[in-house]
């Protein structure tokens, strides 16, 4: 069975009088509002971006940084790690 204009125009009045104008144009601000935060947390949660992070017009790149160097490999003088000729 399929609705025609008419019902859907019944079913209508009779929310209104129902519920109220205030109360089912504050249902549609919630539920759009609902679904963009939805569409946003998937976006949020995509693993790779197709765009670079970018930070007042310059490319943000990030640096690599050094695992912590062991006690047991610093240089007993100055507390420095030892150099590649040290060996």
């Amino acid at each position: 069975m399929r609705l025609g204009w008419q019902e859907l125009l019944i079913i209508l009045v009779i929310l209104v009088v129902i519920f109220g104008g205030t109360k089912i144009a504050g249902l549609g601000k919630a539920s759009g509002r609902a679904i963009r935060e939805f569409k946003d947390e998937l976006h949020a949660s995509d693993p790779a971006p197709s765009q670079p992070t970018t930070t007042t017009g310059t490319t943000q790149t990030t640096a690599s940084v050094d695992p912590p160097v062991s006690p047991k490999l610093a240089d007993p003088v100055d507390g420095a790690p030892p150099g590649p000729d040290s060996r």
